[in-house]
């Protein structure tokens, strides 16, 4: 499903049980400096990163001050974030004019509130510029901080250079199963969401979505501001040439945090012609 950029009023673009993706949440908050913003979820974890500006952000008795350093957009510095636990209050105040994403999962448990500064990313780059695949990710909530969130992956990934394809193979990760009865999981439940921003901002892209191998799909025209919503099928996405490429991206599990993703059957030989993919694949844990 594609949601198009619209002015949101700091309201939950993908609110609690969403019809399409219920293991998510999503939303987009526009400050002004000194202005702030309470929240508290029942029944979901969040974590809040500035897109740009920078925040103080209190959440279960604990101040976390100066987060983010971005300036003009996602591609001015880098990303920092704030895990706020289930059913804990939260507020956000403005130090700067800031547009501030909030990402949540589904998670029962309540944990303890901690912040992510920009040393703490598990950083990885792939893919090459022959293959049209390169790009890089930063991970805010991933492999480092497994042991602390419990359902919640939350990353940014960008496009290396102008143009080219992003989730290529193509994957999906819309249903839990395992290797016969009591074998490891060789897929599982990760509703996904994403919002998109391209450089320069009047750029656009290509949101596929098959959800049946070697079936027609659906396909959706992305713009700066977009956001998609992953509840089932394989997903590529691409960048038209002479454009950078950003997008946030959220990911809710079922029954556990590690994603394990399927790869397309047509497609999955071509895993091994893309440098760096399966150190890609190990840090969605």
């Amino acid at each position: 499903m594609h949601i198009p950029p619209h002015d949101n009023q700091n309201k939950a673009i993908v609110d609690i049980e969403d019809a399409h993706v219920p293991l998510t949440y999503f939303n987009i908050v526009k400050l002004k400096a000194g202005e702030t913003f309470d929240y508290r979820l029942q029944g979901y974890e969040t974590c809040v990163v500035p897109a740009t500006g920078t925040v103080t952000v209190e959440a279960g008795g604990e101040t976390f001050a100066d987060i983010g350093n971005r300036g003009a957009d996602v591609w001015d510095g880098e990303p920092e974030g704030v895990y706020v636990p289930t059913d804990t209050g939260c507020r956000i105040t403005a130090r700067t004019d800031t547009e501030t994403f909030i990402a949540g999962a589904k998670f029962a448990e309540t944990l303890k509130p901690f912040a992510v500064r920009k040393t703490e990313l598990d950083l990885v780059q792939y893919g090459s510029d022959d293959t049209k695949t390169h790009r890089k990710i930063k991970h805010i909530l991933g492999a480092g901080h497994h042991d602390r969130v419990g359902r919640l992956l939350v990353s940014e990934l960008f496009t290396v250079g102008a143009g080219g394809w992003s989730g290529f193979p193509s994957h999906k990760h819309d249903t839990d199963r395992r290797d016969g009865s009591g074998g490891e999981m060789t897929e599982t439940r990760h509703d996904e969401c994403y919002n998109f921003r391209f450089k320069p901002d009047y750029g656009s892209g290509l949101q596929m979505l098959q959800r049946v191998d070697n079936e027609p799909g659906d396909a959706y025209h992305i713009m700066d501001g977009s956001t998609v919503l992953i509840d089932k099928g394989y997903h590529p996405c691409c960048a038209l040439p002479g454009y950078e490429m950003y997008y946030f991206t959220i990911l809710g599990g079922l029954s556990q945090r590690s994603l394990k993703q399927h790869f397309q059957p047509t497609h999955a030989e071509q895993l091994h012609t893309i440098p760096g993919i399966m150190d890609m694949v190990a840090k969605f844990k």
